[in-house]
């Protein structure tokens, strides 16, 4: 055990035995450091442990607390047990037919990868692209290729400071969105039959990159709740030739899980030994629920061999399709092969995110939206606790706006999908997040949207269809 997860089954066994109270504070992280001689750092990360299991709670301005419901909480979802083979990946036919599914705007989006587009400031950002496409210096469509806004990307390597990393607006190149950001990665460190290690479960839009460019996948198991197996990724490492990673450290899709930092410092060493690159996917970083944003890998990166992905769809534009890639030592061949593929992305719709974060609204936006999704999380899953037969075990991330749901084995979430489907609602059924096509008892569960009536109505229709 490292010295944090040591610390949080202390914690645990004292909970359980009902030394702590639900509702009773913890010690504070001083005071604990000071009673048990850890470091700041560890005790962060076993109260993060423990807030992420549903043994404690924060409070804002106001410390940690054993959670007042954690006997009755549902259980986690056990760790994957991916194959350690590499596999050829064959699963765009299933994710097409579930992402064909979820366009009608009647069905309940439970299985929808986007967050309401009510939960964003879109005419005030309408607004600003309106002013910034009329004040377009007509040389900066030229001046801006394809790195992107100059000013746009000042902003973002403001925000990785933020988090720990310092990222030179040199390296950043601005992209349609972050999925072009993570595929322009791919294209640049791989070629054809190459290896890749990859999460399982893993983001369907991972595995169909992967199978689009003729590459073997190996899946590394990931945990619930902290996220990649590094001893499994270290053995990979040792026994296969991988060309690279793509991982998800920050609220993954789908589990949620987020990796501490701790364990970010330990993926980097041993990255670096093998020298094998790493494409994170980044796109949830600002959707945490804490007092404050988990460390960025890229602050552990002394050889550049992170290209850290992100965008604003998530956090502030969905549908204006900008993201970035902060490319490392990789930036001149990811800006090279951006000229040759889409040349650059949309300049005005660049400069009016931009103007947006100079002028100062996207923090302020950012804590309404933090607070709303981890209310909508809170409410879906009571809902679940109501509605859903014995059985199951449900993740409860710090962040992002995913469950990951696993039921007894006998449950086809294939067939769930569909017959929710034929009920109003939509879900994400597990196989799509698998090179294998496995977690079939499981789903995936998106709380990024207002409750209402009909969500209730939802999750009670998804409760009967999970008993039949």
């Amino acid at each position: 055990m490292k010295l944090y997860q040591q610390l949080a089954d202390d914690f645990r066994t004292l909970i359980r035995q009902g030394t702590l109270q639900p509702g009773e504070r913890i010690p504070s992280v001083r005071q604990t450091c000071r009673e048990r001689g850890f470091s700041p750092a560890t005790v962060i990360h076993a109260y993060e442990l423990l807030e992420g299991e549903g043994f404690i709670e924060t409070r804002p301005r106001s410390g940690y607390y054993v959670a007042r419901q954690w006997q009755s909480r549902t259980p986690q979802p056990r760790v994957s047990r991916p194959s350690s083979r590499s596999t050829r990946l064959d699963v765009s036919e299933l994710v097409f037919e579930v992402l064909e599914s979820l366009r009608d705007r009647a069905v309940v989006p439970f299985g929808s990868a986007f967050p309401s587009p009510n939960l964003f400031p879109l005419s005030r950002l309408a607004g600003l692209l309106g002013s910034a496409a009329r004040q377009l210096d007509p040389w900066s469509t030229v001046e801006d290729l394809p790195a992107g806004s100059a000013e746009l990307r000042r902003h973002i390597a403001r925000r990785y400071l933020r988090s720990g990393a310092t990222v030179s607006p040199e390296e950043i190149i601005v992209t349609s969105g972050a999925l072009e950001a993570l595929n322009l990665a791919l294209q640049t460190l791989t070629r054809p039959s190459d290896l890749i290690a990859i999460e399982s479960p893993a983001f369907y839009g991972c595995l169909q990159a992967v199978e689009a460019l003729g590459l073997k996948a190996i899946e590394i198991p990931t945990h619930p709740v902290h996220g990649v197996d590094l001893p499994a990724l270290a053995r990979a490492l040792e026994r296969h030739p991988v060309r690279a990673c793509w991982f998800m450290s920050t609220f993954q899709n789908p589990l949620g899980a987020l990796l501490p930092a701790e364990a970010r410092a330990e993926l980097l060493r041993l990255l670096e030994r093998h020298d094998v690159p790493l494409i994170e996917d980044d796109v949830y970083a600002e959707l945490y629920f804490g007092n404050r944003r988990p460390v960025a890998l890229k602050a552990f990166d002394r050889k550049g061999l992170v290209l850290s992905c992100g965008s604003f769809s998530k956090s502030l534009a969905p549908g204006y399709r900008v993201g970035w890639v902060a490319a490392g030592r990789y930036a001149q061949a990811i800006g090279r092969r951006k000229l040759m593929s889409s040349l650059a992305t949309s300049l005005p719709v660049q400069q009016g995110i931009a103007r947006f974060l100079r002028a100062g609204g996207f923090d302020r936006h950012l804590g309404g939206l933090r607070r709303r999704l981890a209310a909508n999380q809170a409410t879906v899953l009571a809902a679940l606790r109501a509605h859903l037969p014995p059985g199951y075990s449900v993740t409860r991330p710090q962040g992002g706006y995913f469950l990951w749901l696993e039921f007894p084995e006998h449950v086809d979430a294939i067939e769930v999908h569909r017959r929710a489907l034929e009920a109003g609602l939509s879900v994400a059924p597990g196989p799509i997040f698998s090179a294998r096509r496995e977690y079939r008892h499981c789903l995936r569960l998106n709380y990024g949207h207002d409750w209402s009536a009909a969500s209730e109505r939802a999750i009670r229709s998804l409760g009967a269809i999970v008993r039949a």
